[in-house]
Order: C-alpha cells, then sequence, then structure tokens
C-alpha cells in the first residue's frame, strides 16, 4: 500500500513547521528521514496520524486520510510506533497486545505471525510491559502496532537507547516487515542502523524536504551527510 505526501503544512498553534513537504513511501520499501533535531521529522509522522494541524494531502492507496480523526487512521492501516513507546507500564505483555487488537479484533493468526517476528515476547505474555528490558519494550511497542496488520508502518526512533544486539534484532524485524511488503517510514539518528534496512533517503531541514535519493547514492554524497546530519 502507497503512502503519499502532497504539499503538507503543519502546525503547533501560529508556528509553522512543515512546508509545502511532498514524500511518498512505496508497497514494500523503507524511506529514512535524515536530519538534525527539530527538523521536522517527527511532525511528519505525527501529521500522518491526525495528531498535529496540518493542510496538503496524505493519501494511503486511494483513499484521502488527511482531515480524518486520529482514531480513524489507524483503520484506513497505518501504524505508528511513536518515540518513548508509550507502552502501559502496568499492563501485561499480552494486555498490552489485546488493546492493540481493539480496532481489528483479536486474532490468532496475527498473533500467530507477531510471535514469529517477536518469539520473546510469547514468553513474556504474564510479564508486566514496565518491567521488560528496553529492547523489548521497543518489540512490544512494534507488536502492538502491527496488531492492526497495517500497509503502512511509521517507527520513530525505534533503536534509541538500545544496546547492539537489540539494534540487530529490530533492524531484522524491519527487513522482515518489507519483505512481506509493508511500507515503513523511519525516523532515526543512528546512520549505522539505518543504511542496511532503507531503500531510499530524505533529508529534511527546517521542515522542507532538501534532498532525496536511493540509498545506494549516499555513498557518493558524503557533504549531505555532514550538512544535514551533522557527521
Amino acid at each position: 500500500m502507497k503512502l503519499s505526501i502532497e504539499n503538507l503544512n503543519s502546525f503547533y498553534g501560529s508556528v509553522q513547521v512543515l512546508r509545502e513537504l511532498t514524500l511518498h513511501v512505496n508497497t514494500g520499501e523503507v524511506l529514512c528521514l535524515l536530519g538534525r533535531n527539530g527538523a521536522g521529522k517527527t511532525t511528519i509522522l505525527k501529521s500522518i496520524m491526525g495528531l498535529v494541524e496540518h493542510n496538503g494531502s496524505i493519501m494511503l492507496g486511494d483513499c484521502e486520510i488527511s482531515g480524518l480523526g486520529a482514531h480513524e487512521i489507524p483503520r484506513k492501516g497505518i501504524g505508528y510506533v511513536p518515540q518513548g513507546r508509550r507502552l502501559f507500564a502496568e499492563l501485561t505483555v499480552k494486555e498490552n497486545l489485546q488493546i492493540g487488537m481493539l480496532i481489528k479484533g483479536e486474532d490468532s493468526h496475527s498473533l500467530d505471525r507477531i510471535f514469529k517476528l517477536f518469539p520473546v515476547l510469547k514468553e513474556r505474555l504474564k510479564q508486566e510491559s514496565g518491567t521488560l528490558s528496553g529492547g523489548e519494550q521497543q518489540m512490544l511497542a512494534m507488536a502492538r502496532a502491527l496488531c492492526l496488520q497495517p500497509g503502512v508502518l511509521l517507527l520513530d526512533e525505534p533503536t534509541e537507547g538500545l544496546m547492539p544486539s537489540m539494534i540487530a534484532s529490530i533492524r531484522d524485524v524491519v527487513l522482515k516487515l518489507r519483505e512481506q511488503g509493508v511500507g515503513i517510514l523511519l525516523v532515526e539518528q543512528r546512520i549505522d542502523a539505518v543504511l542496511p534496512v532503507a531503500n531510499r533517503v530524505a533529508f529534511i531541514e527546517n521542515g522542507y524536504v532538501k534532498a532525496e535519493m536511493e540509498r545506494d547514492e549516499l555513498a557518493n554524497e558524503p557533504d549531505l551527510m555532514r550538512h544535514y546530519v551533522g557527521i
């Protein structure tokens, strides 16, 4: 399922953050948004999910979702994993997953798919999510979003604060989802975590898309990394 954003302008009150921004994510593709803190990357994800005032066009397949209420957009097929995970810490792993299934209804096939991606969660079903390790919490946040069986998944800093082994696990799941045809819009600061999974990258600065290219082209553009990301 293709996600298309055209001429997106987003606001926090009277402050405009995104300006005439245009992006698209194809079926089975990972598009990574790169840029410094405050560039507008997270605002793009929040705008897609209807959490920020905005205008412009946001299409999911043939469906215009811009203007829909935030509670309606997940039903259309977009999963969102925000920065910081936002789990219900006092609820068990199973209860967090059940919340994720409220829209689609509990489905044993969906759970089987999730446990194939995150086998550790099957062993932790009765454990309170707040007692999981940081990596396990990130897995649960992704699993909860996948309960929607989304065509597009939005990931905001999924490897933040994780040890290398957990980063590798998250990266492997992203690759498997891509193979299954899920389009993924990924915000990341860790370049080493991004490049192995990205098909394309877009550099965001001051609310604009400043450059967009295939991952393999990036090796020939080191100045872009220095200018827009600072490395």
